[in-house]
């Protein structure tokens, strides 16, 4: 039954993947008004949330924000889908990074990053990273697909731009074993996620709100002297981004605890505050806000 359902499916999204973009965001504006209007999905969710962290906003603003996110999720997911068949030369046109320097320097210490990303703006398209040249593997970790068909197909997408994707349930094994390799990679990982209770020791303030944190970025710094490195990307105007790489630490090993982690969530919430529309506001990232803090968790 996945085999059926991939092969019906793939056609229809490798079709949608060689329009040209003129009709590829036509298309876009077709599937923003089926989602929002027609299915409304999780409009709840994104309304609750933007009331949670935009309380001295009017109704009204909230409104145009939840509008324009829909619009850009919407794209976001389409540009995907897009990644099957454009160009490397379109799609490094399309995903410009502003300081290739900063990466080049750290290359020069002799050590891997971290880069620290956030579910804004875009994470899709950031595998033009590899079309730079770099002396490092670029690697994506990513929750594995549960069709093994769309798996491989993600994989293979990132294969075209010589990224590879790994597993979170297998990224900290493999992460250690390339370093004990000498492997040096630079590491994508979405770090903003909402952890399970039981897995996590941290808590801090994010957008207002004190919640769970993942420790996992500033715990394999430490341990495997891996730089940390933010990802600020901007959306500049439809189908075009910017990156530019914020430098959080060169040496974790000798920052002060959660001071990586803490720094990683200040430099999310300054581009939220800015441009709130390119978060996404579909996922409960705040559902354990009001669940009592464990006696042995730390809040920072």
């Amino acid at each position: 039954m996945q085999r059926l359902v991939f092969w019906l499916v793939y056609p229809m999204l490798w079709l949608v993947s060689i329009l040209p973009f003129s009709l590829f965001y036509m298309f876009s504006d077709m599937v923003f008004f089926f989602v929002y209007y027609v299915v409304g999905y999780r409009r709840k969710t994104v309304k609750e949330n933007l009331e949670l962290v935009f309380p001295e906003k009017s109704s009204e603003e909230r409104k145009r924000i939840e509008k324009k996110f829909y619009r850009h999720m919407v794209d976001m997911f389409l540009e995907m889908v897009k990644s099957i068949s454009i160009s490397d030369t379109e799609l490094k046109r399309r995903f410009a990074f502003t300081n290739m320097e900063e990466v080049q320097k750290i290359r020069t210490m002799d050590k891997s990053i971290i880069l620290a990303c956030g579910h804004y703006a875009s994470y899709e398209w950031m595998n033009a990273l590899q079309l730079y040249g770099l002396e490092y593997r670029g690697f994506g970790i990513y929750k594995k697909v549960k069709n093994p068909f769309f798996d491989k197909m993600a994989k293979d997408i990132r294969g075209r731009f010589q990224g590879e994707l790994i597993s979170t349930v297998t990224a900290t094994k493999q992460i250690t074993r390339n370093e004990k390799n000498g492997i040096l990679g630079v590491y994508a990982m979405i770090a903003d996620q909402s952890p399970k209770i039981n897995r996590t020791k941290g808590w801090t303030e994010f957008m207002g709100n004190k919640v769970p944190v993942f420790m996992g970025t500033e715990k394999l710094s430490k341990e495997l002297d891996m730089a940390v490195v933010y990802l600020h990307v901007e959306k500049k105007k439809r189908g075009f981004y910017e990156a530019t790489f914020k430098t959080i630490s060169y040496n974790p090993a000798e920052e002060e605890k959660f001071k990586i982690t803490r720094d990683y969530f200040n430099y999310l919430e300054q581009q939220i505050y800015s441009a709130p529309e390119y978060y996404l506001w579909t996922h409960k990232r705040w559902k354990h806000r009001n669940t009592p803090i464990p006696e042995d968790a730390k809040v920072f």
